[in-house]
């Protein structure tokens, strides 16, 4: 091939190879569902599920400008540890719900749900956990299908095809959530139940109170 015509066509060569990952890249980003979590920082795997609830994982002291900026009100925290630490935002309040995906039962997800609602009607919501994937993936599910009514196929796909984590880590939740009974945890979250069980250690302790 002559010289002339060897330097434009390599030139158009590299460009052609340049522009297919940013190709695929923009494919991808296109092809994430509207109704999905969407990306706000990724730092912190920081994602908007609807406008007063976000999901992430832990965040830190750097993280507190952004919430000013979204206006967070109530940071909803499912580790042992306090956000105390890092924390320091006056006016925002702080609810802890520990549990384990793989000890997980009716009662956990009625009180996150719960505070979910309850901190809603005072503003936008973020809640997290270590990594933003497991504990608040299975979260963030149950909040789909029984506050949103989505199905559970549908939000099964998004906790584990949305980009939060290793889907390794979602089987616990899976598990969890493909036996719950979703009409029983309505119907408990609607009357104030801690428990879809009335042999719950939650009644309980709350018949031996009364």
């Amino acid at each position: 091939m002559p010289k002339a015509r060897f330097f434009p066509a390599l030139c158009l060569t590299l460009l052609a190879a340049f522009s297919v990952p940013q190709a695929l890249a923009d494919e991808t980003a296109q092809a994430r569902p509207v109704q999905w979590a969407q990306p706000v920082a990724t730092q912190y795997n920081l994602y908007q599920m609807s406008p007063t609830l976000y999901r992430s994982a832990l965040p830190d002291s750097a993280a507190q400008p952004l919430l000013e900026k979204l206006q967070i009100t109530t940071v909803i925290n499912f580790l042992p540890d306090a956000d105390s630490s890092w924390l320091k935002t006056p006016g925002v309040a702080q609810v802890q719900l520990p549990y384990r995906t793989n000890h997980v039962d009716d009662t956990d997800v009625l009180a996150a749900l719960r505070a979910i609602q309850t901190a809603q009607a005072q503003g936008p919501v973020l809640m997290h956990c270590k990594h933003g994937s497991d504990r608040t993936g299975l979260m963030a599910a149950m909040y789909r299908v029984v506050v949103q009514n989505w199905s559970k196929e549908d939000a099964l796909k998004e906790m584990t095809q949305g980009g939060f984590g290793e889907n390794s880590h979602h089987k616990d939740g899976e598990s969890y959530m493909m036996k719950a009974d979703i009409p029983q945890l309505r119907a408990a979250l609607s009357s104030g139940a801690c428990s879809t069980s009335p042999f719950a250690s939650c009644v309980v302790k709350n018949w031996l109170k009364s």
